[in-house]
């Protein structure tokens, strides 16, 4: 038997939307290492909190610029210039 639905909406409760967001977070940041490992796919996730904090993960065969620059080449979409990397 599974679980019940439940309407996606803004938990007004902050304890109780820290504990979703802090639970769901580990949950999609353990289906994206599941992906990696299992397909080999080349996965790079980046999540801000609403405090601003940054939780990333990024495959370990590949890195975050990789992703960013192959995205760039699918899609046409550019999200950088060389300006903004480090050492330019």
């Amino acid at each position: 038997m599974g679980r019940g639905k439940i309407e996606i909406k803004r938990i007004e409760n902050s304890n109780n939307r820290h504990v979703t967001y802090s639970k769901r977070k580990s949950g999609i940041i353990k289906k994206a290492k599941e992906i990696t490992v299992l397909c080999d796919a080349k996965v790079s996730l980046v999540i801000f909190a609403s405090s601003g904090k940054m939780h990333e993960y990024c495959s370990p065969s590949t890195t975050v610029a990789d992703i960013l620059e192959k995205y760039h080449t699918h899609s046409g979409k550019r999200l950088w210039d060389a300006k903004h990397e480090v050492g330019t």
